[in-house]
C-alpha cells in the first residue's frame, strides 16, 4: 500500500499481484517489440549493403559443387554419355572445352561396341562386317581388266616441256591469291579446266612438282612405302593431335596392310613429350611413323591435305587405301572394311557424308560464320563455281554430295587418283575446307559414278572420334 504525502486527503491505491505481472509483462513485450524492430531495421541495411556478395557467394559454390561432381564422374554416367554423343553427332559444329575433349577422350578411347540404326523398325547394325572367321580368311581380289574411261594419269613436274617457266624460283611459281608453289606447281585456269577431261590419258598437276618443293621423305621410309599393297594412313602436324593406336583388326589384315603416320619434326617432339617415342625400327604401336621434313606451306592444314588426299602418289604400289583424320581411332578391321565398304557395293570410293548439310552453298555460308575460312576467300571460291555452272543441287547422281571426308576409303584407279588430283588442286588454289570442292570436282568428273557416301553412323562404327586435342602451330615464314 503507497500514500501520497504531497496531497492533504490521500488515497490508497492497492496493487494486486496479478496486475504487477500484467504490467511486467507488458513492458517486457514492449522491449521485445521494440529490439525486435531493431534487428529488422539492421538485417535491411546489411541487404542493402552486402546484396551482391550474398548472391555471389551461393552462386560460387554450386559452381564448386558441380565442377566437383563432374571430376568424379565415371564412363557410364548419363552425363559422359550425353557429352559423348553431342561431340561424335556435331564433330564440327561443337568445338569442345578443355574438360569435354579430356571426357570424350578417355571414354571413347579404345571402344569397340559396334554402332546400331533403326531400319524398319528393326535395330541393325550401321556397318556390317562379316564374321571374325570370314575376315581372318579374306584375300584381296586379283585386278580384272579395267573398263574405267580413264586408262593412265601422268602428274606434271618441273621437268615437263610443256610446262612453260620449269626452272622458275619459288616467289616466280606462286600465282597471286592462291597457294601454288614448287611443290604444287602454277595450274593455269586454262590447265584447270583440261584437267577435269576423262579421255585415256591425263595429264594433271598433282603435287611433288619440284625436287625443291619439299615434302621430304627419307630414302629408308620411301622404301617401307613401296612395298605397302594396302595402308591406313593418318597424320598429325604441327602437334595438333595425338596419336591413337588402331584396334579390331584381324590377324590376316596385320600381315597384309600397312599403318602409316605422317609426322612433322613438331609433332614428334610434342608426342615425345607425353611418351611416344618412335622406336629404332620407325614404329609406335602398330604406326610406321614417317616424320616430313620441309613442309610446302605455311598452313599446317594444306600440309595435311597431301597424305590425305595424294595417297596415291606417297604409295605408288598400293591398290587400296584408308584415310583417317588424327582426331579419330580406326578401330575395324582395313580388310573387312574394303570388302563391306567397296568390294560388296562395287565401288571405287566411299567417303564419309556430311551429317548436317546437304548443300556446298549452305556449307560455305556455315564455313564464313565459324570463321573457319575467310569470307573473301569463300566469295572468289563460290563466284567461281557459280560462273563455271554448278547448280544447288544437294545430290549427283542421286547420291548427297555433301562429304564430311574425315574418313576416306578408296582404290587406287586412274579415276580415282584423277580425283584426288583435282581436288587437291582446288584446296591448294581457293581454301583449304575440302567440303566445299569435293561436291565440284564429284560434278565435273561425271564420269565417276561408282561411289559410296556413307552415313553418319557409318562412320562412327569406323572410327572412335576424340576431337583435336589442341591447335597446330603453324609454320614460321
Amino acid at each position: 500500500m503507497f500514500y501520497n504525502n504531497n496531497h492533504h486527503h490521500s488515497l490508497p491505491i492497492s496493487l494486486s499481484d496479478d496486475e504487477t505481472d500484467e504490467l511486467g509483462r507488458m513492458r517486457v513485450r514492449a522491449r521485445r517489440k521494440r529490439k525486435k524492430l531493431g534487428n529488422k531495421r539492421f538485417i535491411k541495411k546489411l541487404l542493402v549493403k552486402y546484396w551482391m556478395l550474398l548472391i555471389i557467394l551461393p552462386a560460387a559454390f554450386l559452381l564448386f559443387y558441380e565442377a566437383t561432381r563432374i571430376g568424379g564422374l565415371r564412363p557410364n554416367s548419363p552425363n559422359i554419355a550425353t557429352i559423348k554423343s553431342l561431340n561424335q553427332d556435331h564433330p564440327h559444329d561443337l568445338p569442345s572445352s578443355d574438360l569435354v575433349k579430356e571426357l570424350n577422350t578417355k571414354t571413347n578411347l579404345n571402344r569397340l561396341d559396334p554402332v546400331t540404326h533403326v531400319i524398319g523398325g528393326a535395330r541393325e547394325r550401321c556397318l556390317k562386317l562379316l564374321p571374325p572367321e570370314k575376315l581372318e580368311q579374306l584375300e584381296i581380289p586379283v585386278e580384272e581388266e579395267s573398263s574405267l574411261p580413264i586408262g593412265k594419269v601422268l602428274y606434271m613436274s618441273g621437268n615437263d616441256a610443256s610446262f612453260v617457266g620449269g626452272n622458275a624460283t619459288l616467289s616466280q611459281l606462286r600465282a597471286a591469291d592462291t597457294s601454288f608453289n614448287l611443290f604444287t606447281g602454277n595450274q593455269t585456269f586454262e590447265e584447270r579446266q583440261r584437267s577435269f577431261e576423262v579421255k585415256k590419258t591425263t595429264m594433271v598437276h598433282c603435287g611433288f612438282y619440284s625436287a625443291d618443293g619439299g615434302f621430304r621423305i627419307s630414302d629408308e621410309d620411301k622404301s617401307y612405302m613401296q612395298g605397302c599393297k594396302v595402308v591406313v594412313s593418318t597424320c598429325a602436324f604441327g602437334g595438333g593431335d595425338d596419336l591413337y593406336q588402331p584396334i579390331g583388326m584381324s590377324e590376316a589384315s596385320l600381315k597384309k596392310v600397312c599403318y602409316v603416320a605422317f609426322w612433322d619434326e613438331i609433332t614428334l617432339k610434342a608426342q615425345e613429350l607425353v611418351g611416344r617415342r618412335v622406336g629404332d625400327d620407325g614404329f609406335v604401336g602398330k604406326w610406321r611413323v614417317i616424320v616430313v621434313q620441309d613442309l610446302p606451306f605455311s598452313d599446317q592444314r594444306l600440309n595435311g591435305k597431301i597424305p590425305k588426299m595424294l595417297s596415291h602418289r606417297l604409295f605408288p604400289q598400293s591398290e587400296y587405301s584408308i584415310w583417317v583424320d588424327s582426331k579419330s581411332q580406326f578401330r575395324r578391321d582395313p580388310l573387312g572394311v574394303l570388302e563391306a565398304l567397296l568390294w560388296r557395293t562395287n565401288s571405287v570410293l566411299a567417303i564419309s557424308e556430311h551429317g548436317a548439310r546437304s548443300s556446298v552453298y549452305d556449307e560455305a555460308k556455315a564455313v564464313v560464320k565459324k570463321n573457319k575460312a575467310k569470307p573473301e576467300e569463300v566469295e572468289v571460291q563460290l563466284n567461281q563455281y557459280k560462273k563455271d555452272g554448278l547448280p544447288e543441287d544437294k545430290r549427283f547422281n542421286g547420291k548427297k554430295a555433301l562429304c564430311e571426308a574425315s574418313v576416306i576409303v578408296r582404290k587406287h584407279t586412274p579415276l580415282t587418283n584423277l580425283l584426288m588430283c583435282v581436288w587437291f588442286n582446288e584446296v591448294v588454289r581457293f581454301t583449304s575446307r575440302d567440303q566445299l570442292s569435293f561436291p565440284y570436282v564429284l560434278w565435273q568428273l561425271k564420269a565417276l559414278k561408282n561411289i559410296n557416301m556413307f552415313p553418319v553412323c557409318t562412320r562412327k562404327d569406323l572410327v572412335n572420334s576424340m576431337g583435336h586435342i589442341r591447335k597446330a602451330k603453324p609454320l614460321q615464314n
